[in-house]
């Protein structure tokens, strides 16, 4: 999970890949580095921690040339210290940076070892580096030396390189990992993203499965995994600054959050303007779903509880049965599979590994209905889907998902409408019904983030913390796992959440006084259930903290705290309720002071098992 940045051109390269590193820097954030290619020898920088760290070193050093590389790592092999800082270099010659997991670098480096090359880091990405550079000292061409080093590589990987005697030349390659080229005037680049090159160009050329490019001034090249010269369609990005860019905002987070409105809309009014229709997830949409037999969904973290969600939406709605599963878990094990379900994988950023490598597995069992529910056009999971589905969310910065959560909520709901009309199982006045709870949507989303001042008392409440519960019953569940999640991945305060109703089976035993406990609790036909799990809590001395819709009957007590979130919204009651858990998670985190986009640990592109 690193961001890779690469560029050659005509002028000075080397505020644009500073530049292209603090937009990659919600990929890493452990160190970060550049490689400059000057007069013949390659000046490396790097630094561990925030890109600034670098920045000013390399400001320091006057780093200037035409040609040069950059990285900012998440660590994986090896620990966070300089030597393991990317980009790496070996003989002086050759210098790599490289995303993904080599799974043979052990081999790889006793063999190289045995040829004399001395290791300095603890990486696996050093092993490319050398292993370039042995291919480099036979035929002193760098494109042919990557083509041969990336046949001995096993694994996942998007690296960029460059030679120090070939200053023409940059040359990139992509297995497993994004990665695209940037096109401008007598200019190439090359990034894990294209937020990485959009100050430069819009251009860009998104490189397939075993593509080698050798990049130049005057043109470029690219070959297959066979070898064979093909051209890849050039695509304008619809990416804009302004949307990399903070604004009014605190932070990136803070941002998304209060986006949701507009991106609610702007994923619904693709709906609205086509109506509820196969179309919208693509040509042969229709006949795909008539053959329908069931719904296997596949996703990681947040896109995961997306699915659950969609899960009770899909039975209750359209009919059909439906699983969802993790995505690492699923590609482990030996699947009973039915070829005629459809296999639904949800992804923010659509290069989620986990989840790309389930879709190949679920492919190699005889899986041809496949649909992905992405937020990034021209990702790799719509790319090996049948069929897609884009949500219209916007550039994600913050690594804890917000808005592409709620948006993908929005593209299940939608999947859920179009196959029960399909089934037969939704005539025009639920249609309209339906189409009217989308359009009054982000209106309700509106409200819920105007009680934010709310809110923030109350994470005034949850920063002294160490531990909190999260409770929902039925489609409101998975969104207590999600508050759960992101109070955990910000401000580090250890959060479980579980269905109520499972609260006396072993969960009550955690509740005193110091447990806080949030409650999900729309006015839907578990109510009053509901209320008797938390009078369970109450028994035992448990604070609780009830998050309950304007129209039902909630009234605070003592121990009893009630935010009134707006009026119940049916079936889309969970993007609603999706909201204050947000903002609950962000406020505390800021309270104790921990960095809300950037989490330790954390990278927002998991594109490493």
């Amino acid at each position: 999970m690193c961001g890779i940045v690469g560029a050659i051109a005509e002028h000075d390269v080397v505020a644009t890949l500073v530049d292209g590193l603090k937009r990659l820097e919600y990929r890493g954030y452990d160190s970060a580095g550049v490689a400059i290619l000057t007069n013949g020898k390659i000046h490396r920088v790097r630094r561990v921690g925030r890109v600034v760290e670098m920045e000013r070193a390399a400001a320091e050093e006057h780093l200037a040339g035409n040609l040069g590389i950059g990285h900012t790592r998440w660590a994986t092999h090896g620990g966070v210290t300089e030597p393991n800082a990317h980009p790496h270099v070996s003989g002086d010659l050759i210098a790599v940076v490289h995303n993904g997991i080599i799974e043979n670098h052990d081999e790889e480096r006793s063999r190289l070892q045995a040829l004399g090359y001395v290791f300095e880091s603890q990486t696996d990405t050093e092993v490319i580096a050398h292993l370039v550079h042995y291919h480099y000292q036979q035929t002193h061409d760098l494109f042919k030396s990557v083509q041969a080093a990336a046949k001995q590589l096993t694994g996942a990987y998007a690296i960029a390189v460059l030679a120090a005697d070939q200053p023409e030349i940059l040359v990139c390659a992509r297995m497993g990992c994004p990665l695209l080229i940037g096109l401008g005037d007598s200019a190439y680049y090359v990034a894990s993203d294209v937020s990485a090159v959009i100050s430069a160009t819009r251009k860009v050329i998104f490189l397939d499965e075993g593509d080698i490019a050798e990049l130049r001034c005057s043109g470029m090249k690219i070959v297959n995994r066979d070898g064979a010269k093909v051209e890849r369609p050039v695509h304008l990005s619809d990416v804009s600054l302004t949307s990399l860019e903070l604004g009014q905002y605190s932070h990136f987070m803070q941002k998304e959050i209060h986006e949701q409105p507009k991106a609610l809309s702007d994923t619904i009014d693709q709906v609205i303007e086509d109506g509820i229709s196969p179309l919208l997830f693509g040509d042969d949409a229709e006949a795909i779903f008539n053959q329908l037999e069931g719904i296997q969904i596949l996703a990681c973290g947040t896109s995961y509880y997306a699915a659950m969600v969609g899960r009770y939406w899909l039975e209750s709605i359209a009919g059909i049965q439906t699983n969802v599963e993790i995505a690492s878990e699923y590609r482990y094990r030996k699947v009973v599979a039915n070829p005629k379900h459809l296999v639904v994988t949800i992804s923010q950023s659509g290069e989620t590994l986990d989840t790309m490598e389930a879709l190949k597995y679920a492919i190699s069992l005889g899986h041809q209905a496949t649909l992905s529910i992405c937020n990034v056009r021209e990702s790799a999971l719509p790319r090996a889907s049948k069929m897609a589905f884009y949500t219209r969310a916007g550039a994600e910065i913050g690594v804890a998902s917000t808005k592409a959560f709620t948006t993908q909520l929005v593209a299940l709901f939608t999947l859920a409408l179009t196959l029960a009309k399909l089934r037969g199982r939704l005539d025009k006045k639920q249609e309209a019904q339906y189409m009217d709870d989308l359009r009054h949507l982000p209106g309700s989303v509106q409200h819920a983030l105007n009680l934010e001042p709310q809110i923030k008392l109350w994470a005034e409440r949850f920063a002294g913390k160490s531990h909190a519960l999260f409770l929902g019953r039925g489609v409101h569940y998975p969104i207590a796992l999600e508050g759960a999640l992101k109070l955990k991945e910000i401000s580090y305060i250890h959060a479980e959440a579980y269905a109520a109703g499972e609260l006396k089976h072993g969960p009550l035993a955690l509740v005193d006084s110091e447990m806080p406990v949030v409650v999900i609790a729309p006015n839907d036909v578990l109510i009053e259930k509901l209320k008797s799990n938390m009078q369970e809590v109450r028994a035992r001395g448990g604070e609780l903290f009830v998050f309950a819709d304007l129209d039902s009957h909630f009234g605070e007590a003592e121990g009893i705290h009630v935010i009134r979130t707006p009026r119940h919204m049916g079936e889309l009651s969970p993007v609603v309720h999706a909201i204050p858990v947000q903002l609950l998670a962000y406020h505390t985190a800021l309270m104790r002071g921990t960095d809300v986009d950037k989490p330790r640990n954390l990278a927002k592109s998991v594109t490493v098992e």
